[in-house]
């Protein structure tokens, strides 16, 4: 039977080898923007009320898909709906 002896270098560096491989598997989310939204943060991202987002469905300006009980909404459609708002 063999007994290694792990030091404290050992394990720093394995730490980091660690860190490494999980974000090149996760990628780094920073930089990457989320394709779809849910509805809190659509709400944040506009500075509008629950009742507000729900009218914006119920009019047709955003259209969610709904998985669950979770409505998402496209990116691409908050930033149309942004930039309309700036005309």
């Amino acid at each position: 039977m063999n007994i290694e002896i792990l030091t404290k270098l050992d394990l720093q560096n394995f730490k980091q080898e660690l860190i490494v491989e999980i974000q090149n598997i996760v990628g780094d989310r920073s930089t990457k923007e989320q394709k779809w939204l849910k509805g809190i943060d659509v709400r944040k991202l506009l500075n509008i009320s629950p009742g507000t987002l729900q009218n914006l469905r119920i009019n047709g300006t955003l259209t969610p898909s709904k998985i669950g009980g979770t409505h998402f909404y496209k990116r691409s459609d908050i930033q149309k709906l942004l930039e309309v708002g700036d005309d």
